[in-house]
């Protein structure tokens, strides 16, 4: 005698097969390499888990400009606040610009960087801490970032750094920032 419907002390659901009679969710247990419900859910967990760690991960866009809202030579925004994982991209708007750390001013154990001249650089922050960034030929000028990564404070290394020009009040405005 076929049996259609096994008793369910034995079963497990599976989808039924392309070309077959469409019965919905079919109950079986017969060996016969049917996917389970189990191992459906089982593959739809890893992939949620596969796809889940980019995505939280943001990139900010800094742009390097001759004219802006807060005046001559900046990057826009001059303060960003990230987290872990996050990228910051800074992106050429104007010629003439470059986006490199200022020396004192790395979190403990990260990797400064140093852009070239005309040139979009984009880095990932993979330590928490305040990092400082200059635009080389206008650092006097007052072209200059703050990156702050998580909830750490400015060191006080960081805090010491001797900046020129106009540089020097606008990286106290900007460590200020840090504390709120």
């Amino acid at each position: 005698m076929i049996q259609r419907n096994p008793p369910l002390a034995d079963c497990a659901y599976v989808l039924p097969r392309p070309g077959r009679r469409r019965e919905g969710l079919r109950i079986s247990r017969d060996g016969k390499g049917r996917q389970t419900m189990k191992s459906l859910i089982l593959m739809g967990a890893a992939a949620a888990l596969a796809f889940a760690g980019p995505s939280f991960a943001a990139d900010h866009q800094v742009k390097m400009q001759n004219k802006g809202e807060k005046g001559a030579m900046v990057f826009e925004p001059d303060f960003i606040q990230a987290v872990t994982g996050d990228t910051v991209t800074f992106v050429i708007v104007d010629k003439g610009h470059n986006a490199e750390t200022i020396k004192g001013m790395v979190p403990e154990g990260a990797e400064p960087f140093k852009g070239k001249i005309n040139e979009e650089i984009k880095i990932t922050l993979e330590q928490e801490g305040v990092w400082g960034v200059k635009c080389t030929p206008h650092y006097g000028m007052g072209m200059v970032a703050l990156i702050k990564v998580g909830e750490a404070a400015a060191s006080e290394e960081a805090q010491a750094v001797k900046h020129p020009g106009k540089a020097k009040t606008k990286m106290a405005e900007l460590l200020a920032q840090t504390a709120q």
